[in-house]
């Protein structure tokens, strides 16, 4: 990430944090992705611009620690709790390894969010879709990076997730994971270049017969 990520002499692989709503809920919520390069951490804490300790993970009793941390936010109504919560600025990221070495990085957190996209097709609650070559459309979004797709077979409980250039605006659903008979729900973000993101999600069900 070129803003809500920064690389500390390769000791944290990864420090990041970005913002995501989803404009379909109306909610909002942080991610923190941390990960240490080859050894674990034993621990882990992160630090917001006002100084509050946001995070501390203690692994005192693995030998091998934990390497990569991916936290997330309850999420409550876009109304400005997010934001308070998590203000604007650097946050530190200090660890400690397994073998003792301390480590360190900062991660910019930005509230500024790029603009949705609208989902063209399949139509929102729209039933028989085909599925024989289905391909998922989407208008631009201002400001997006790259864009995210997830799709979600509801009674299989199963996710597909794919990241897309931010040149493209239609996915076609892979051949295999759509079933006849079948809800899905489908969600396009757009990414901007801090990794904030905006969500919209629809859903759609499947003709019976293929």
């Amino acid at each position: 990430m070129m803003l809500g990520s920064v690389w500390a002499d390769d000791q944290f692989e990864t420090s990041e944090i970005h913002l995501e709503k989803n404009l379909t809920d109306g909610d909002a919520e942080v991610v923190i992705n941390a990960s240490a390069d080859d050894e674990g951490l034993s621990r882990l804490t992160i630090a917001g611009p006002d100084g509050r300790l946001l995070l501390d993970l203690n692994a005192p009793n693995s030998k091998l620690g934990l390497r990569k941390i991916l936290v997330e936010s309850p999420e409550p109504e876009n109304d400005g709790q997010i934001l308070a919560d998590y203000p604007a600025g650097e946050y530190r990221f200090s660890g400690t390894t397994t073998s003792g070495e301390a480590i360190s990085a900062a991660a910019r957190l930005g509230h500024d969010f790029p603009s949705s996209v609208s989902l063209v097709q399949p139509n929102d609650g729209q039933k028989g879709v085909a599925i024989a070559g289905l391909t998922f459309e989407w208008t631009p979004a201002k400001g997006a990076r790259h864009y995210i797709l997830i799709l979600e077979d509801q009674e299989l409980d199963l996710e597909m997730e794919v990241e897309l250039p931010g040149d493209t605006l239609s996915f076609k659903a892979p051949e295999g994971f759509l079933h006849p008979d079948r809800e899905y729900k489908l969600a396009v973000g757009a990414v901007a270049e801090d990794g904030n993101r905006s969500f919209v999600e629809i859903s759609f069900a499947t003709t019976r017969e293929e």
